[in-house]
């Protein structure tokens, strides 16, 4: 079932009766609104956010109300106004263009809901995909919401989605991480939560950081777990991955993984059988260590009960923050 079938295809139009006013509104005055960007004289008076999904890289990828959205607006917040005029010079957008970004500051979003207020529309764009995930502009959305704003998405390409699938796992029923803490309690306990999680998970990752975060998950989840790599989807040089979250380490670690684009690793789901192994690998570990000489007692037991060393380093190393390479040159 398409989307404003049998209506017009500008904002207003598509985005249906709970958005665009009263469902008994003649079409011509829901066309005259949407091309001037103010909200209809019969609906209310403030404008609205559209929420607006752009190609996470295959330019291709932009839906047709997307393109008729960013054309009708009068204004387009967007996270990198030089990445978005590529996207608009491709499809002939030439709507007024304004940055908006994680470090634009409390005034530039004043400026924008006081657009909204006005009564004019609004697209917010980020530079590849849905905007507020992994992405700026939930403080605007928030904002225009919490005053009773419409807050308009338009969907589109997601790279969540896009990994999910091409990941060759079943994942009927998956999590989204996003990036990963670097170190500390917090990215030991989000670790521990994808290990035992019944759902697959996808996170996102920088490319120098993939080695070190493929190790980690192999330590917490099992080297057993199975995974996947997804590099630049939908772009030039896609690349997928499949494989055991040990033998993924080693090959990154290896070199075997072109470090370069952006990143999502899926991870499979926790089977009874994954579980078991993740939680009984290192059963004789009563508490996570919290010193290092507690580390390096923990990591010798470990050893003598038949682990590799290096295992035992990065296992006990993500239980307790520690360093690891400080943590092997010390066990």
């Amino acid at each position: 079932m398409s989307e404003g079938s049998g209506r017009g295809s500008g904002p207003t139009a598509a985005s249906g009766a709970a958005a665009s006013g009263p469902a008994g509104r003649g079409a011509a005055a829901e066309s005259g609104a949407a091309a001037s960007g103010r909200a209809p004289a019969s609906g209310p008076a403030e404008g609205r956010l559209f929420v607006v999904a752009t190609p996470i890289g295959n330019l291709g990828d932009v839906t047709f109300r997307a393109v008729e959205v960013l054309r009708t607006v009068p204004l387009v917040a967007a996270e990198d106004t030089r990445l978005s005029r590529r996207l608009f010079a491709r499809y002939e957008i030439t709507t007024h263009l304004v940055s908006y970004h994680s470090r634009s500051g409390r005034g530039r979003e004043l400026e924008l809901l006081e657009h909204l207020r006005s009564g004019r529309d609004l697209a917010l764009i980020t530079d590849a995909g849905t905007p507020l995930v992994s992405d700026p502009g939930g403080e605007l959305a928030s904002a225009w919401a919490a005053e009773g704003g419409a807050v308009v998405p338009i969907p589109g390409a997601s790279a969540v989605l896009a990994a999910v699938v091409a990941s060759g796992l079943s994942a009927a029923r998956w999590s989204f991480e996003g990036f990963l803490p670097r170190s500390g309690r917090e990215r030991r306990d989000r670790l521990t939560r994808i290990a035992s999680d019944e759902r697959a998970c996808v996170i996102y990752e920088a490319p120098s950081r993939v080695p070190a975060t493929l190790a980690d998950l192999a330590a917490a989840a099992g080297a057993e777990r199975r995974a996947a790599v997804c590099r630049e989807l939908t772009k030039l040089h896609e690349e997928v991955v499949r494989g055991r979250l040990g033998e993924l380490a080693a090959r990154a670690a290896a070199g075997g993984i072109v470090l370069r684009g952006e990143f999502a690793i899926v991870v499979e789901a926790a089977t009874a059988a994954s579980a078991r192994s993740g939680a009984t690998a290192f059963a004789s570990v009563a508490a996570p260590a919290t010193t290092m000489a507690e580390a390096r007692a923990e990591v010798a037991r470990l050893v003598a009960e038949g682990h590799k060393r290096s295992e035992a380093v990065r296992h006990v190393a993500v239980r307790t923050g520690l360093d690891r390479r400080e943590l092997y040159r010390e066990a």
